[in-house]
């Protein structure tokens, strides 16, 4: 079982963004002493429900304070941003951290971001398959040309090379996880050969549903059996955790905090054609996260994570540990799941 915090840097209500910003590398720091296995951490522009705009950089920052555990992207949006630069940024870290990188990439949604960005519309809704594939090429071949719809340049060296002469865990490419959240983006996944991170708004039968579809899909994309199933225990679901001595109290610390967090949040995000959305409701959604996830005492959380290894096939898990908005209450929570869940799980 791998477990990991999963770090959005949300800024609650009355808070201000640098608050946000100390909470998230303080929940990475924790993580390390208290023994967990990753962190992974998120990316969003222009809302407060996460102020990092770039993972890449905060995992930056986190691979040099930490030495022992992992740190990836939760994810890196590709629509937004150039593969080729992406890469590099993530040979960079897998280098220079011996090997300790995950790089987590997304489709992102249909936000200004794509106007901001200049990327525009087309590359969210058709370009996200060329924007892997470049990138894979660039994270696993010597030199890189392109000749596609929105990517076309004459073949370059590839430099810093991500395979480069070195031993241990870094002599390979950086691993690469694609966020998955339609039919479409599995099957993509899988033609790849890449595993999956699917979001805390599943449950273990939507993510088991899920999972049979990418193995159906890798194995009629031509992948062995034996590719298969390494590639499936790489798989990452993406929940929240809250510890506390019984469920009331931990559900109470979420119920309280996160729906003013998830309404300011989700309310900020604007759509780059003015489609309508529709919005979850904030209340319900921090109820489901309860029902759906490991909160309450130690013991029940071990036993949920292990119920939702069990159901799903799936062994890392990247939990949302500050629920609460607060830092205090997020380092102890952080504590108690390295230190009284994972033993309980080992």
């Amino acid at each position: 079982m791998d477990v990991g915090a999963f770090i959005l840097a949300a800024q609650f209500p009355g808070q201000g963004q640098e608050e946000a910003l100390h909470r998230a590398v303080r929940s990475a720091e924790i993580s390390e002493e208290a023994g967990l296995d990753a962190v992974w951490v998120a990316e969003h522009h222009f809302v407060p429900y996460g102020v990092c705009p770039s993972a890449v950089t905060l995992a930056a920052l986190l691979l040099g304070r930490t030495r022992r555990i992992g740190v990836g992207t939760a994810v890196s949006v590709l629509p937004t941003a150039h593969p080729v630069a992406l890469g590099e940024q993530a040979a960079l870290l897998h280098l220079l951290s011996g090997g300790r990188f995950t790089l987590g990439v997304g489709r992102g949604g249909p936000w200004v971001d794509l106007e901001v960005f200049g990327s525009g519309l087309r590359a969210y809704e058709r370009g996200f398959p060329e924007s892997l594939d470049l990138l894979l090429r660039w994270l696993r071949e010597p030199r890189v040309g392109a000749d596609g719809e929105r990517f076309a340049f004459r073949e370059v060296a590839v430099v810093p090379r991500s395979d480069d002469a070195l031993a241990g865990p870094a002599a390979d490419a950086p691993p690469v996880v694609v966020a998955c959240t339609s039919p479409a983006s599995v099957r993509l996944a899988a033609g790849r050969g890449l595993p999956m991170l699917l979001g805390m708004h599943y449950g273990d039968e939507e993510k088991a549903e899920v999972v049979g579809l990418w193995r159906k899909s890798a194995l009629e994309a031509g992948r062995s059996p034996e590719d298969v199933e390494a590639v499936a225990a790489r798989h990452v679901s993406a929940g929240v955790a809250q510890i506390a001595d019984d469920r009331p109290a931990a559900a109470e610390t979420l119920t309280k905090a996160m729906p003013g967090w998830l309404r300011q949040g989700l309310e900020a995000h604007v759509t780059v054609d003015g489609r309508e959305r529709r919005m979850r409701d904030p209340v319900a959604y921090a109820e489901l996260l309860c029902e759906l996830h490991p909160v309450g005492p130690p013991r029940l959380c071990a036993d949920r994570l292990a119920a939702t290894a069990e159901r799903t096939g799936i062994r890392r898990f990247a939990l949302l540990v500050e629920g609460s908005g607060d830092l205090v209450a997020t380092e102890e929570n952080v504590r108690r799941l390295g230190g009284e869940v994972l033993p309980l799980l080992r």
